[in-house]
């Protein structure tokens, strides 16, 4: 009885299987499915100006989302941002939460194995950052053994292990930026950029940057790996093409960094 009642339920658990795998199939590759949504959803934390962010009437605004916004328009289709932690962005692409992001994603060797990133719409550099009074550390080298503070999975993060750095990991550049202050870690690392736009509105804050990293990192959008995300890729790609030879890319970096970051720097 037992057998059989284990047989009923692989019969069960294998239909149920081969059903989902056939409405995913029916339903068409990210691309059709996003165009047949209408929609397409992209994770953002929000808090990470002038990247991400919320301005004085609470609007979720920065370059990263006015990016997505005018991808979504080239797509046909509306942005849907939900904004999450760091370190929650690419496990809700893994889950299909998410079709991509817009968070000044780097490219980076260890998530190129597992993602393919669209054409890059931004370039950055990284700041070393310390208190104003701090004259042990000048270079990423003086790191090793240090107590660094960075948001949970960054790109800064593992570079400040990379130097030996003991790192603790944050949610925000804020909350960086102020255990920095107060002395409970000796220095982090983040965007130039988004340092330059915490001085402008800090300017009397006692930090600095000491040291910046020699080449500038690429900012793109993450897609999941596979056939299935082919298509959305491509899209992705044409879309920001036409949008950097439109001029938007670079008057959208002038608004928001007084600067054009959209094209390669040169050395």
């Amino acid at each position: 009885m037992m057998k059989k009642l284990l047989c009923i339920l692989l019969m069960l658990t294998l239909t149920m299987t081969a059903a989902f795998a056939l409405a995913e199939e029916a339903e068409g590759d990210l691309l059709s499915r996003i165009q047949a949504k209408g929609e397409m959803v992209v994770a953002t934390e929000g808090t990470w100006a002038p990247w991400t962010y919320h301005n004085e009437a609470n609007e979720l605004v920065g370059f990263d989302v006015e990016v997505a916004r005018m991808v979504g328009e080239k797509l046909g289709v509306a942005v849907t941002f939900v904004e999450c932690p760091w370190d929650s962005i690419f496990a809700g692409i893994d889950a299909r939460r998410y079709d991509t992001a817009a968070n000044g994603v780097d490219i980076t060797e260890e998530r190129a194995l597992k993602y393919d990133f669209a054409t890059p719409y931004g370039y950055n550099r990284t700041a070393l950052i310390v208190r104003g009074d701090n004259a042990d550390i000048t270079s990423f080298e003086d790191l090793a053994g240090r107590k660094t503070v960075n948001s949970l999975g960054s790109t800064y993060m593992e570079i400040a292990e990379s130097y030996g750095a003991i790192v603790t990991g944050v949610d925000s550049l804020d909350e960086t930026l102020q255990m920095v202050l107060i002395g409970r870690a000796e220095a982090t690392l983040n965007a130039e950029l988004s340092f330059n736009d915490f001085v402008k509105a800090r300017p009397d804050a006692n930090l600095k940057a000491v040291a910046l990293s020699e080449d500038a990192t690429c900012i793109a959008f993450p897609v999941r790996k596979g056939e299935d995300s082919a298509t959305f890729l491509a899209a992705l790609n044409q879309a920001i093409e036409e949008l950097a030879a439109e001029g938007e890319l670079g008057r959208l970096s002038m608004d928001y960094f007084g600067i054009d970051i959209t094209q390669q720097p040169t050395k």
